[in-house]
């Protein structure tokens, strides 16, 4: 079954193109247009996934961000803080002059774990953000 088809228009930085150009064609997309909806569709069981973050969780929140970026320090600080309670551990490495890695190691509430990540995401400056949660006691 035909779906109805939507056009858009996205503006990205050129270098990420480029990067997602050489991905779509390793992976043998027939086009752009295919390689988009496929990280639409990722994206989408990534947040229907982090609605299912209930309960007793520990976690880990990695991401990577620019510190160079006005104020992105400041308010990742804030995040941080107001979350303090459920941070049991923070590692942050030096990638290069402008470009730093955060690991967090959270517990807590599940809905506290989603929100420090959910926040952290929307800060600009802030380039990739990953959350792994497991239920304290499960066996994998």
């Amino acid at each position: 079954m035909d779906q109805d088809m939507s056009r858009i228009g996205v503006s990205l930085p050129e270098n990420l193109l480029e990067k997602f150009d050489k991905i779509i064609t390793k992976r043998g997309y027939s086009s752009r247009s295919e390689g988009v909806r496929d990280a639409i569709r990722g994206y989408i069981r990534f947040y229907d996934w982090m609605g299912e973050v209930q309960g007793e969780r520990i976690g880990i929140l990695s991401m990577t961000y620019e510190h160079s970026r006005r104020g992105l320090v400041s308010s990742l600080l804030d995040v941080e803080h107001e979350f303090a309670t459920i941070t049991r551990s923070t590692v942050h490495v030096h990638i290069s002059n402008d470009e730093c890695m955060e690991v967090l190691i959270l517990q807590g509430d599940g809905k506290e774990v989603k929100a420090i990540a959910e926040r952290i995401m929307a800060l600009k400056g802030v380039k990739n953000v990953k959350l792994t949660t497991i239920k304290p006691g499960q066996e994998a």
